[in-house]
């Protein structure tokens, strides 16, 4: 199963939780012609009058001017990439090795087209994005647990 695992800089602006708030941040970078692979919008939990946008990836000079003018900022956060061929247990997989490692998860976001996968997830900071990088590769190249007969 070919997995990629990679570092990502993921950019962030912290906005007000009202509608138009995403379009208007996304409208400049549009323009720009960035093709984003990663945007996540979410409100603070306890605080819903605030809320954040992280993006991916902000690669050149004219994208960093851009996003910079949106009001977007370098997010500072250990964010690692994940993409492969997706199967049943591969989160659990890939979490549970995480956590006998002791590294705790900041966020998780994944999905699955058809017969693919994609995840960010952020850490605590690079040591431990360092010390994930190979858990996950391994964790995504095993075999998947059989199931048992009953």
């Amino acid at each position: 199963m070919a997995v990629t695992v990679k570092p990502i800089k993921l950019w962030r602006k912290e906005i007000e939780n009202k509608p138009g708030e995403l379009a208007q941040t996304l409208e400049p970078l549009a323009r720009a012609g960035a093709d984003l692979q990663i945007v996540m919008g979410y409100r603070y939990p306890g605080h819903e009058e605030r809320a954040a946008i992280e993006l991916h990836p902000i690669e050149s000079k004219k994208l960093s001017s851009t996003a910079t003018a949106a009001g977007l900022h370098d997010a500072s956060i250990a964010a690692l990439l994940v993409e492969g061929d997706n199967r049943p247990g591969l989160g659990h997989g890939i979490t549970e090795a995480l956590a006998r490692a002791g590294i705790n998860l900041d966020f998780l976001v994944a999905h699955v087209m058809g017969r693919r996968y994609s995840a960010v997830l952020g850490f605590d900071n690079q040591a431990d994005l360092k010390k994930a990088t190979p858990l996950i590769k391994k964790a995504a190249a095993a075999k998947p647990a059989r199931k048992r007969a009953r």
